[in-house]
């Protein structure tokens, strides 16, 4: 049987981690490695500036005390034996989209994306909904597309960024990263001591209508499925910019 890992950046005991492990049992052999507490917008980071401390819970489940990173790469080289080396990795189910520009934020991404840096194939899952995160259709995407990763394969160094609407999809649509409408907030307050604190936020404003887009997709009730890699090379202006060469 398949050998699973999961992990999320919303911490163990985020609902959304629970269906995912859920969905999984029949597909294979599942192992969590989870963040201890919520790392949302971690991204790809990796803690280097303190130690790391694992938390055994039982001998299918783990907690970490740093990013979705941290957790996919101690589960590969410290946790799991090299007899429970994973097939594949599945991250999420995150409580809200990582889409178009959303994505160098996302934690969820983040755990596939190092997954498939350490040779293991990724896909990370999202469902594109802010409350009522009712997970019974994303689960059930998430084993229909990890099963079919499974049987399949995926193309080499590539993940899969998976979002799936609220409520039942129209279907799955493969898409492009897409470019959202926002600006910044700040909200700026004072704590009980008088020193002022500040939260960042955002406000958005739509997305690009660029065709076969991640926002496209959703906005038209599909599964969005939009294969990524972790070389973020402009190869589209490499030439252009061979006159900055010297030597």
């Amino acid at each position: 049987m398949a050998i699973i890992l999961l992990t999320n950046d919303d911490g163990y005991h985020s609902p959304g981690i629970h269906a995912l492990e859920e969905a999984l049992k029949d597909v294979g052999d599942v192992y969590v490695v989870a963040p201890e507490s919520e790392m949302s917008g971690a991204s790809h980071s990796l803690t280097l500036a303190r130690p790391l401390r694992i938390r055994q819970i039982d001998n299918r489940h783990w907690t970490v005390d740093g990013t979705p990173t941290d957790c996919v790469t101690l589960a590969l080289n410290q946790i799991l034996g090299s007899d429970e080396r994973p097939d594949i990795c599945a991250t999420g189910i995150n409580p809200g989209a990582n889409m178009g520009d959303d994505a160098t934020y996302s934690g969820t991404i983040a755990g596939a994306l190092e997954a498939t840096i350490l040779g293991v194939p990724g896909l990370a899952f999202s469902l594109v909904a802010y409350r009522d995160h009712d997970y019974a259709e994303s689960a059930r995407v998430a084993r229909q597309m990890t099963a079919k990763a499974l049987a399949e394969g995926l193309p080499k160094d590539t993940l899969l960024n998976i979002n799936v609407p609220k409520g039942v999809p129209k279907g799955i649509k493969v898409t492009k990263q897409g470019f959202k409408n926002s600006r910044p907030v700040i909200s700026e307050h004072i704590d009980p001591r008088g020193k002022l604190y500040y939260w960042i936020g955002e406000v958005r404003d739509g997305f690009h209508p660029e065709g076969d887009t991640d926002f496209e997709a959703i906005d038209e009730g599909y599964v969005s499925v939009t294969p990524m890699r972790s070389d973020l090379t402009n190869h589209e202006v490499v030439a252009e910019l061979k006159s900055w060469e010297t030597g």
